[in-house]
């Protein structure tokens, strides 16, 4: 691919507050973005000029460990036989852009908006064809690179790492991550989307560029992680899991969780699982509905005609009304979670499912008939109404039961209508090509 640096301009004479020193550095050039003048790329001098390879990495205010870093990268890039470029994603206040720069890393000095953010800010300066994520405190060892550059190379799209394949060094996790937090909401996930992770917040994976750039991440902060994941589930991405080695933190080195005080790890968990929760909203919507609708149906439609006594119980007219209320509830459960299909379907395999099945011209047909039906069940409980000087028929009688049924019908038909004219508009945003399977 083209480099970006043709779409950059050269930085003046104005260099960023805190580059100053990196960009003094003897072949560091420097160059800001024409779109956003807040980020900065920093060329050292011997840039690769040809990377297959891209280890993205964000890093803020890590001296301690960078320039370590920097050089497990390149040794990791040696012993895998590839040629790659580091891209240290940068929003430090500390010497940490120059030591990665002096080291030959390429940094993209962005403001500090969220973790999720640098990797949305990082992807238009991605030049290698393979991208390895991780983080710049030499927790995950970037001399290990080569699983993940032979899984891309053999047709994996999405390498995730995972530390409970591979070594979890004494004193590396918290105990409350370790036995609980990570494998709980590996856990979630797991059930939610159908998938086999084992470890969903190592934070060293790898992806192609194709997939990436298709991925479209939006999440600016923890969540990026689980969504990077459910997307490569979503997305029916060529998926594996690489064992990596984890480290604890260098001596003098504090984590960001430990930076940002006790509850950064709850409020870390509590953001994960609200993306897992949002892009897998059908699974609390179809199912569940699907279960409620066929439990109400069972409560109502055997009553249409009256009261049922079975032994000493007795379902009445009370009976039907709960199983209406359950069908109706149920039936929203499951077009909402048509609807969520609808805007989480990346590759529009089950959008295209959906508007077969809920054919326009045959779903209105459907939907009238049952309205229809229903508004004639319910003009003859009013008829009788009237008739009878305007008093109601007896709660047994097949008369009210039928009058339910109606009103049933008339909520399912109108329903159904309302969910078929929403299905087909997605038509306008996603274009009909995407009804092909």
């Amino acid at each position: 691919m083209p480099d970006v640096l043709e779409s950059l301009m050269p930085v003046g004479t104005q260099i960023p507050a805190g580059l100053e020193s990196a960009c003094a550095l003897p072949g560091v050039r420097a160059f800001t973005s024409p779109t956003d003048p807040e980020v900065t790329l920093l060329v050292p001098a011997d840039d690769e000029p040809d990377p297959e390879v891209t280890l993205l990495v964000p890093a803020v205010n890590e001296k301690i460990t960078i320039e370590e870093f920097v050089a497990w990268c390149h040794e990791g890039l040696e012993a895998a036989g590839v040629k790659g470029e580091i891209l240290i994603v940068d929003a430090s206040s500390d010497e940490t852009p120059e030591l990665a720069v002096k080291g030959g890393a390429r940094v993209l000095h962005t403001p500090l908006r969220g973790l999720g953010r640098a990797y949305i800010d990082s992807i238009p300066y991605v030049r290698g064809r393979y991208v390895i994520m991780g983080d710049a405190d030499c927790t995950y060892d970037f001399r290990k690179l080569a699983p993940f550059v032979e899984a891309m190379r053999t047709g994996t799209e999405y390498a995730m790492g995972s530390r409970w394949k591979g070594t979890i060094e004494k004193g590396a996790m918290p105990g409350l991550h370790q036995y609980f937090g990570t494998p709980f909401t590996t856990w979630i996930l797991n059930r939610l989307y159908g998938s086999h992770f084992s470890d969903i917040h190592c934070g060293m994976r790898g992806i192609t560029r194709d997939a990436l750039l298709r991925m479209g991440i939006v999440s600016q902060s923890w969540e990026y992680a689980s969504e990077m994941v459910l997307k490569s589930v979503r997305m029916e991405l060529a998926t594996t899991e690489v064992p990596v080695t984890f480290l604890k933190d260098q001596e003098g080195r504090l984590s960001h969780h430990k930076r940002s005080g006790w509850f950064s790890p709850f409020a870390a968990a509590w953001i994960n699982l609200r993306a897992m929760f949002i892009h897998g909203a059908e699974f609390f919507l179809i199912k569940p509905g699907i279960g409620l609708m066929l439990l109400g149906l069972l409560l109502s439609l055997p009553l249409s005609f009256g009261d049922i006594t079975i032994g000493k119980l007795t379902f009445s007219l009370l009976t039907q009304l709960v199983g209406v209320a359950l069908v109706v509830i149920g039936l929203q459960s499951l077009y909402f979670g048509g609807l969520a299909h609808m805007f989480l379907d990346y590759g529009g395999r089950l959008r295209g499912r959906w508007r077969r099945v809920f054919e326009y011209t045959r779903m209105m047909v459907v939907s009238g008939i049952l309205f229809a039906v229903g508004l004639v069940l319910d003009i003859v409980l009013v008829a009788h109404f009237v008739s009878h000087d305007f008093s109601l028929p007896d709660p047994s009688a097949a008369i009210p039961h039928l009058g339910v049924l109606g009103l049933m019908l008339m909520m399912v038909g109108f329903s159904t209508f309302c969910f078929t004219l929403l299905l087909h508009a997605t038509s306008v945003s996603y274009g009909p090509a995407l009804d092909r399977d």
